[in-house]
């Protein structure tokens, strides 16, 4: 025996020399085993394998003893209950031996290493028998206890390489010495409810489920610590080769069946189960499908949820925190194990999506738009769109813009992944038109003027910025009013209310408009667009449309602008998170609120106070004397502030509305083409907007303003 196991050794050593004198010495030493395995008893073999162990081997890898086997990521709305998403490469979620059946811990043991309890991570007699079946021309046998498969997993699992993976599962005789060397010092480190535990949340049972506890989820629909002996066995069996033992397969179901029975014969001759149990559990179905949560956020639990699951992803992998490339972050959230509480709230979420719903189909080329955000923390709280957020395919109709739909380009309508409330470095938004005006008269305060601070308004006014177009009036930019009655004297309170253009433009010639997009920059707005970048970096004080909203913006950019005038001019960076936590149980700061100070609360509160005439309700310190929204105070019901804007030729709708828990912007946009023909409605997107912060606000406290 001894000479066969040299020999089969030795064949390994003619096609590649082992790496040192330390697998020389290894052979030596489990020949001297194999022959001790033929006389001696079995603690005296298991003594002189833990004194092997212990005096010749090299260190053992720490990954064999810590677990490292990739686990779910699930991501959980506000209330931390409902699970919006899971982010996983292999679906697995580890759990405590305690919560796996009896019946599960038996039939591994009775299928994989019926003497799993007297070895010492090898059972000498089974390699002995192995080798020499194996070299006598007899069926493969591999003689591998359970630690000895722990072991390959874990080395597969802890490997940095392709080849380090290959190296730990190849099928040579090098690998297994290797199995047996670090298994003696694996039972040396660890218990045997340890290792069982470690073998079976890291054990594959086909059909994408990793681990005992995703394997009874997918074959079963249940906790690991509720299985049965039947469906036990017949997981059990599935781990030599979940591929051939796949019950769900016409090939398989027959071997699996098989396979379950025979685990169960042995369960009765280890004397787990009785003879009676046993033929019941014969019995038992085995399920011909399986269940499994898909991952990502095209398979969000409802699809109203997408757009935010997209926005968190994004957020993920925009953080430094979580690794140095995307590759990095990826794999960090896909098989982290973490548990992310984030900020969305399923009811505001749902009240947006039926606002929408209400107003227009999914199937329309105009994008209503809808994002809210808590004032103070910038925890977004809702994002929706009359959109289906899903992968296209090829079934949406050709884009509205004519050269694209030449090209054979689809439009973002009915479904698509495209962040269009919230923008990315490829979208970078829409004109939202006059809630950029918020931002001009922060500046002007900042800079001394009153709210009572008066312009003589006319009709159409010529501004000192240089204008070549056709539009222009003798070389310069000659903005009008949207009605011929929009003129006379203004101050802020009713300028703003009424959203007098020729006040605003000539306010912003006093404070410079470089102060303008400042004040727009402290407060969030972000210039994805290269043209609006340049103008902002280079040639700020000639940007006389900025405050008229000709700068490219998102609903969110909006929406946490506006939050800021309600969080006492406190700009919060707006966040998907509330909480990360470990597979450890471990805290992760990243992603908890990130506040400055952008403005001061004397301005930020004065401007709010103008804020509160466009929205129907009152001021504080002046008069409100008109209205663009004046519906909005009494749907909501609370004191309100906000802001309408309307873009030339009304290609853009928007509206803003907050109180001083939820901030709530809307855009009705074309996503595909700028420069559509079709005209915006604020009889679709008003609504919306102001009916989805009402419904937030039902049954909440009355709170006023501070006063400014």
């Amino acid at each position: 025996m001894v000479a066969i196991l040299l020999v089969s050794l030795g064949r390994v050593s003619d096609r590649r020399p082992f790496r040192s004198a330390g697998v020389l010495l290894v052979c030596g030493l489990l020949a001297a085993l194999v022959v001790a395995a033929a006389s001696l008893p079995a603690a005296a073999i298991a003594g002189l394998a833990a004194k092997a162990g212990a005096e010749e081997w090299e260190e053992m890898p720490s990954e064999l003893v810590a677990q490292t086997s990739p686990q779910v990521s699930r991501v959980y709305a506000s209330d931390g209950k409902t699970q919006i998403a899971v982010m996983y490469d292999e679906f697995r979620s580890d759990v405590p031996l305690s919560k796996v059946s009896q019946n599960m811990q038996d039939a591994i043991v009775a299928a994989e290493d019926h003497k799993f309890y007297e070895h010492h991570g090898v059972d000498l007699k089974g390699v002995a028998r192995a080798f020499v079946n194996n070299n006598q021309g007899g069926g493969r046998q591999g003689a591998s206890t359970l630690t000895m498969q722990y072991v390959r997993m874990a080395l597969a699992y802890s490997a940095t390489d392709p080849q380090e993976v290959v190296a730990a599962t190849r099928d040579t005789a090098e690998r297994k010495l290797t199995e047996m060397k670090y298994a003696i010092q694996v039972e040396k480190e660890l218990s045997k409810q340890e290792i069982l535990e470690r073998y079976l949340n890291m054990a594959p049972f086909g059909n994408g489920a990793y681990g005992i506890n995703a394997a009874a989820q997918v074959y079963f629909g249940k906790k690991p610590a509720d299985l049965s002996v039947a469906e036990s066995a017949l997981l059990a069996g599935m781990v030599k080769a979940p591929t051939a033992f796949d019950p769900t397969t016409k090939t398989g179901y027959p071997q699996a069946l098989a396979r379950r029975d025979y685990i169960v014969d042995n369960m009765v001759t280890m004397k787990q189960i009785s003879a009676d149990e046993a033929a019941k559990a014969k019995k038992a179905k085995i399920p011909t499908s399986t269940k499994r949560p898909s991952s990502g956020c095209v398979n969000v639990a409802k699809n109203q949820w997408g757009f935010f699951c997209d926005y968190f992803y994004r957020w993920w992998m925009s953080q430094a925190d979580f690794g140095e490339t995307s590759y990095d972050r990826e794999r960090l959230l896909k098989s982290g194990g973490y548990r992310i509480v984030t900020t969305l709230d399923v009811d505001a979420q749902a009240d947006a999506r039926k606002e929408i719903t209400a107003r227009t189909s999914d199937s329309n080329r105009n994008a209503l738009m809808l994002a809210a955000v808590e004032p103070g923390t910038g925890a977004v709280r809702a994002l929706a769109a009359n959109r289906k957020y899903k992968i296209d395919n090829g079934k949406n109709p050709l884009s509205s813009n004519p050269a694209l739909a030449k090209q054979g380009v689809r439009a973002t309508y009915p479904n698509t992944t495209n962040p269009i409330i919230t923008g990315s470095a490829d979208l970078s938004g829409y004109q939202a038109g006059s809630v950029f005006k918020m931002f001009t008269m922060v500046a002007a305060l900042e800079a001394g003027m009153g709210l009572d601070t008066t312009i003589n308004s006319p009709a159409r006014y010529k501004s000192q910025y240089r204008d070549n177009s056709s539009s222009s009036c003798g070389g310069y930019w000659c903005p009008s009013n949207a009605s011929a009655g929009e003129a006379g004297n203004f101050n802020m309170w009713t300028a703003f209310g009424k959203s007098v253009n020729t006040y605003f433009v000539p306010l912003q010639e006093r404070v410079g408009a470089a102060n303008v997009v400042d004040v727009a920059e402290r407060f969030g707005i972000t210039f994805r667009n290269s043209d609006d970048a340049d103008l902002a970096k280079n040639s700020a004080n000639s940007w006389g449309s900025f405050t008229l909203g000709t700068s490219a913006s998102t609903p969110l950019d909006i929406a946490n602008a506006y939050a800021t005038l309600a969080a006492d001019g406190r700009y919060c960076a707006p966040t998907p998170i509330s909480s990360i936590t470990t597979a450890d149980g471990d805290k992760v700061d990243t992603g908890q609120p990130d506040c400055r100070q952008a403005t001061t609360p004397a301005v930020a509160r004065k401007a709010l106070d103008a804020a509160r005439c466009p929205v129907g309700d009152h001021a504080q310190l002046g008069t409100c004397a008109g209205s663009t929204a004046p519906q909005v105070r009494s749907v909501v019901g609370h004191p309100v502030f906000g802001k309408t804007g309307t873009t030339d030729r009304d290609k853009t709708a928007a509206l803003v509305v907050g109180t001083r828990s939820l901030v709530v912007a809307g855009y009705l946009a074309n996503p595909d083409w700028a420069n559509h023909t079709d005209r915006m409605s604020h009889d679709i997107v008003n609504p919306a907007v102001y009916r989805t912060l009402a419904d937030y606000m039902e049954g909440r406290a009355v709170e006023e303003f501070p006063t400014p």
